[in-house]
């Protein structure tokens, strides 16, 4: 049974995310540190949890990746930036989108959510 409780601390586990536009590495450090601490205790926060630190490694990982197309790309086109700029948002919009609108109210509702483009690193 999943206590209201549960719904909701997954549900701040998944807005945590967003701690990583305040300090460096906030968006892995506060989910992975809300989920170690409570993970145990509910199979709902554990998976909840294991899922937002998935995707914001998987989205670092590929954020690293992007980063790596658009130096070259910037400096070989003279800096066009509008191309590194748009290339730039993408990341941005998924995780907007996929941690508010989808992953915060499905586990308010009591459900799972699989982000999109995710690797399991953690299982």
């Amino acid at each position: 049974m999943v206590t209201q409780n549960d719904k909701t601390y997954s549900s701040i586990t998944h807005l945590s995310s967003f701690s990583g536009w305040i300090f460096p590495l906030g968006n892995v450090i506060a989910p992975f540190v809300l989920w170690s601490a409570k993970k145990n205790e509910s199979a709902y926060i554990d998976m909840h949890g294991k899922a937002v630190v998935n995707f914001q490694l998987s989205l670092m990982l590929y954020c690293f990746l992007l980063a790596l197309l658009i130096l070259p790309l910037t400096i070989f086109t003279l800096g066009l930036g509008l191309i590194a700029v748009i290339l730039g948002i993408i990341p941005a919009l998924i995780l907007i989108v996929a941690t508010i609108i989808s992953a915060s109210i499905k586990a308010t509702n009591g459900e799972h959510y699989h982000y999109p483009f995710t690797i399991e690193f953690i299982k």
